[in-house]
């Protein structure tokens, strides 16, 4: 059950990306001489798949909503992007005019016109076979219903054009956008006709192509999975009666159509049978290691850490994905990320920035090993905005928020002989194998026997030459008190800027198993015909990964199958759906942290107003020694913070369109 993944296509983007990517019509007397060969033909293909998002790049493009979301916390520095002042409120339709300032509209226009104009002309290709001539077909058809999802996903609704490609002719004053039942209709249309077209795996029914030539080419599984994803998101509330909030009733193109319907809550039923479509595929098992070895904390970490690190050729949980791409930043290659967030000077040097750090409300997150409980229920408020420093601790999870553990041994990605025991803060002990794999606290040693201070070291972070990684007012450092470390494999010394960082090999995972499970699982509790052990059931699948009990073992105290009567966990009732919602959202910060889920999760189901308004708490990294440093609070974050109004679940339409199309009716608040 081998996985398909952009390397064929996007590897040779790091070689020369004007020899394959972009394709030049010009190069060929007419259209149709270039539509009538094989080889020309292939590469028009293959350029269709430069305009795909690069949800990769978490501090810049399309992928930046990492920063915008309360899953992470970014130096302020002078490496700033874009959307760091969005994140602070700091942007509008006036300086959203290009790709580097989150506008990537025209890109994807661009990328849909050309999909639409291969698909007109795929008829001339006469060299290639009839199932060769399909194959292409359905993957120009996932690329454009992929491309006008990426558009909807952050304006709304937009003009979809259809099978026709765009007007030249057309005045553009003219133009509106379409509504959201007819962008979905269009995308989901297009994505039902290249299932049928593209084939499960690309060597398959006689295609004549090799699997290790085509990595990347869109199968069916990813056509089904880009479905489920697109059908879970018409199903939410931004896209589906917003709440009863009413923030969209009103909304109308120029031609008085309503663009927002109604609640249906058939939309959650349509999520189900598109998951249980990829489910009866049987290609697809979530990653694991047939060689971890140690405790069961090891071996749940290591299991978890495949679906970054596993080679694509038995990976079986990704569906599709594409090479971790830098796009120039810093030349630092696919390692970008990780020398974003390793850490910066001091004992370590990894020679890192020490710019993408996760939030404490995505430490919070995470479960206690032991029991299975997710430890922080939510947070109380000081001044209307939530407070990190005062937690809702659920009582029978066991996590405490203050104290120390004395001869605290390290459990994942370290050997004792050189880890040796050390203090640790209580709220670092005992959480579920993902924390350790994602995270390396203040205190912890950093995982790997050999730096460029020559052996182990401690990762600590406070204002005094003691510490390992020492706060700076002025040069990079970690400010948040957390190093994250996903994309680092334990062990990598990460001596030379260049080399190092450069040679890291990351397959990004656009649609993998974990993600499909959560959305059945979202949708059997949502639905009118509710499932709660089906739901349970998938939930636990992603959590038994992790070494967790199931949800039953773990909350005997909450009544789940009753959708509508409530159960009490310490100060928090809720009631038997809306734990299970909210235990969903949980599990999906803490299964896709920094995948760029986080951010349309809290969109779709419209609680970034309520999440997103807070204080820039961390570790008190001016602190002058480790147990102070431990305190949390609002003052030592260099930046402004984040800040969300309602007129954000929607981009503005950028001053460029709008001067363009003068008719076209711009979002609510803006």
């Amino acid at each position: 059950m081998k996985k398909i993944y952009i390397l064929a296509i996007m590897a040779l983007a790091a070689v020369s990306c004007d020899s394959f990517f972009d394709i030049n019509l010009k190069d060929q007397p007419t259209l149709e001489d270039t539509m009538s060969r094989s080889s020309t033909v292939k590469r028009y293909l293959a350029h269709l798949y430069s305009y795909i998002p690069r949800d990769e790049n978490i501090r810049n493009y399309e992928g930046a909503t990492v920063l915008r979301s309360d899953e992470s916390l970014v130096a302020k520095s002078q490496y700033e992007t874009f959307w760091y002042k969005v994140r602070r409120g700091e942007y509008g339709a006036d300086n959203a005019v290009d790709d580097a300032s989150a506008n990537p509209w025209k890109r994807f226009y661009t990328g849909i016109n050309e999909c639409t104009t291969f698909l007109t002309n795929l008829n001339l290709d006469k060299e290639d076979s009839p199932r060769l001539i399909q194959q292409m077909e359905g993957e120009a058809r996932f690329l454009r219903a992929y491309y006008y999802f990426v558009l909807l996903r952050q304006w709304g609704p937009v003009i979809v054009w259809g099978d026709e490609a765009a007007d030249q002719g057309v005045k553009a004053e003219t133009l509106d956008r379409n509504t959201v039942d007819e962008n979905f209709d269009f995308i989901v249309s297009e994505l039902d006709k290249a299932i049928e077209l593209l084939c499960v795996e690309v060597n398959d029914d006689g295609l004549g192509l090799s699997l290790a030539s085509n990595k990347g080419r869109a199968t069916k599984g990813a056509a089904m999975a880009l479905k489920t994803r697109v059908l879970l998101y018409r199903a939410s509330p931004l896209y589906n009666g917003q709440n009863g909030s009413g923030i969209y009733n009103g909304f109308q193109n120029s031609r008085g159509e309503k663009l927002f319907p109604e609640y249906d809550a058939a939309k959650w039923d349509d999520v189900v049978k598109a998951a249980e479509d990829i489910f009866a595929l049987g290609r697809y098992d979530l990653a694991s290691s047939a060689t971890a070895t140690g405790t069961p904390i090891e071996k749940a970490a290591a299991n978890y850490q495949c679906t970054w690190f596993q080679n694509w050729s038995i990976n079986t949980e990704i569906i599709w994905g594409w090479w971790y791409r830098s796009w120039g930043d810093e030349s630092l290659g696919q390692g970008c990320d990780v020398a974003y967030a390793a850490p910066a000077g001091g004992k370590i040097a990894l020679a890192g920035y020490s710019l993408t750090s996760p939030s404490l409300k995505l430490v919070d997150a995470y479960p206690m090993w032991e029991n299975g409980r997710y430890p922080v229920l939510g947070y109380n408020k000081t001044g209307g905005l939530l407070d990190y420093s005062r937690p809702i601790v659920d009582p029978l999870s066991g996590y405490k928020t203050s104290g120390w553990t004395d001869n605290y041994q390290q459990l994942v990605d370290v050997d004792p002989s050189w880890a040796t025991p050390f203090k640790a803060h209580n709220t670092t002990v005992g959480r579920d194998a993902r924390y350790y794999s994602n995270f390396v606290p203040n205190g912890f040693w950093w995982p790997s026997s050999t730096t460029n201070s020559g052996g182990p070291v401690r990762f600590t972070c406070y204002n005094s030459p003691s510490a390992t990684s020492p706060y700076s007012e002025t040069d990079a450092c970690n400010r948040v008190g957390y190093v994250w470390r996903r994309l680092y494999k334990a062990g990598n010394p990460l001596k030379d800027l260049t080399a190092d960082y450069q040679s890291m090999r990351y397959v990004y995972p656009a649609f993998r198993l974990a993600e499909v499970y959560l959305s059945y699982a979202e949708a059997q509790n949502e639905r009118t015909a509710r499932d709660a052990s089906k739901a349970i059931e998938y939930i636990d699948k992603v959590r038994e990964r992790s070494g967790l009990p199931g949800l039953r073992t773990s909350y005997p105290d909450i009544d789940f199958d009753n959708a509508e009567g409530t159960s009490t966990v310490g100060e928090v009732t809720r009631t038997g759906r809306e734990w299970l919602r909210w235990i969903i959202l949980q599990e999906r910060m803490c299964e896709f942290a920094m995948e760029g889920q986080r951010h349309y999760d809290m969109l779709r189901w419209m609680k970034a107003m309520e999440e997103y308004n807070t204080e820039n708490w961390t570790l008190h990294i001016t602190a002058d020694n480790y147990e102070d440093s431990y305190e949390r609070v609002s003052g030592d974050y260099i930046g402004g913070r984040s800040v969300f109004q309602e007129r954000d679940y929607l981009f503005p339409i950028g001053s460029p369109q709008i001067a363009q199309m003068t008719n076209y009716t711009q979002n609510p608040g803006w």
